[in-house]
């Protein structure tokens, strides 16, 4: 499988174009807040985030194409079993194409958004050093 890449598009899923739209428009509050003091206007590094991309068989909450960075907010519902393992599935699925995802819960987001923009940037600027080597 060929690996992901800013200057490829294979990975975008076009039949996930409108779900994603939709997703975008109606943003919990939690990825809102993600958004707005983080990732948008290239705040962390001058990196650029993309909100509900198509990835694969996947909606990413927030994309760094460039990094091959996903971000994921996760509710509630992903604390059930079943749940957690459709997300670590996911996750691997995503990695074997060249995507690092990070995941944060809501409350971690909407409670602690200082230390998750922290640990966001430490991952950003871990792969901006693999990116210029």
């Amino acid at each position: 499988m060929q690996k992901a890449s800013p200057s490829n598009n294979y990975h975008y899923n076009k039949r996930l174009h409108s779900l994603a739209r939709s997703h975008r428009k109606s943003m919990t509050k939690s990825a809102a807040a993600l958004w707005k003091y983080c990732l948008s206007r290239k705040q962390m590094n001058g990196y650029s985030f993309k909100r509900e991309r198509p990835i694969l068989n996947y909606i990413a909450d927030f994309v760094c194409l460039e990094l091959l960075l996903i971000i994921e907010v996760d509710g509630w519902t992903h604390e059930i079993e079943e749940v957690a393992l459709n997300d670590k599935n996911r996750d691997l699925e995503l990695e074997e194409v060249g995507f690092k995802t990070l995941r944060f819960s809501s409350w971690e987001v909407l409670n602690r958004i200082d230390d998750v923009s922290m640990i966001i940037l430490s991952e950003v600027k871990k792969l901006e050093k693999c990116l210029n080597k």
